[in-house]
């Protein structure tokens, strides 16, 4: 097929290196002719994209804890591509100390900044990125089964992404008179970055795995193809969602 996203341009916030899920996306966006566009969050994570991502016109600024960078961004966007037909929210946060032992060892501050980058920031992109979205245009975040379940040491996290979930149906109802639709992808757990900040990540990666219907991890390669259905028109229909690529084990 590989022309489901032709003519479309996606901003894709997230990508930390090449094992992310944020790039697995971007690649599945790529491959079906979307223009795609990234965000990374300093100059440190700059030099960490630009080894993935040649053309530096594609690359834009942006830290989510602060609603001036994010302004800033989005006006850099509209400067230099106008406007847009999706946003790849894939941006989450928390202290490692958080990812340990008991929940309530959780600090205040912990906690507020876990929710804040995790699931806030889905809120403040939605609020500066509206003026640029088509209609129709599609916003997808992602999540993790540990919003559910008490997944050992996920913790924090997973309140986070329980209030992430809860802020993509809200979203949902209030965006859809815009045309845009915001869905959660509840993905499978992966070797990134971010899992390898869960303390016991190792057993967490095996447990998922022994979970699967066929024994075999997800890969960010089927995830990246959920989000380029939830990017493409066939998807029109889903709005509110939490979509599973977890290859069954939130069945168990």
């Amino acid at each position: 097929m590989g022309n489901l996203l032709e003519n479309k341009k996606i901003l894709v916030m997230g990508v930390a290196n090449k094992r992310s899920i944020a790039w697995g996306c971007a690649n599945a966006l790529e491959e079906q002719g979307a223009t795609v566009i990234y965000t990374y969050q300093n100059e440190r994570m700059k030099k960490s994209v630009s080894r993935l991502v040649t053309d530096e016109e594609r690359l834009i600024e942006c830290d989510v804890a602060q609603d001036e960078s994010i302004e800033q961004a989005f006006a850099e966007v509209k400067n230099r591509f106008g406007k847009l037909d999706g946003i790849v929210h894939a941006i989450a946060f928390a202290n490692k100390e958080e990812l340990a032992g008991d929940i309530q060892n959780t600090s205040r501050e912990g906690y507020a900044l876990a929710n804040n980058i995790s699931s806030y920031s889905l809120l403040a992109v939605a609020h500066y990125g509206q003026e640029l979205l088509n209609d129709p245009a599609s916003i997808v975040t992602l999540t993790y089964f540990g919003s559910e379940r008490a997944i050992p040491n996920y913790n924090v996290m997973g309140v986070a992404k329980a209030a992430l979930e809860a802020n993509v149906r809200y979203l949902a109802r209030d965006m859809g008179k815009y045309g845009v639709r915001v869905n959660a992808i509840s993905a499978g757990a992966v070797k990134t970055l971010a899992v390898t900040g869960v303390k016991d990540h190792s057993n967490l990666l095996q447990e998922s795995q022994d979970r699967t219907v066929d024994g075999a991890s997800v890969t960010t390669k089927e995830i990246g193809g959920a989000c380029a259905f939830l990017m493409s028109d066939l998807s029109t229909g889903v709005v509110g969602d939490t979509i599973y690529v977890d290859k069954g084990v939130h069945l168990i």
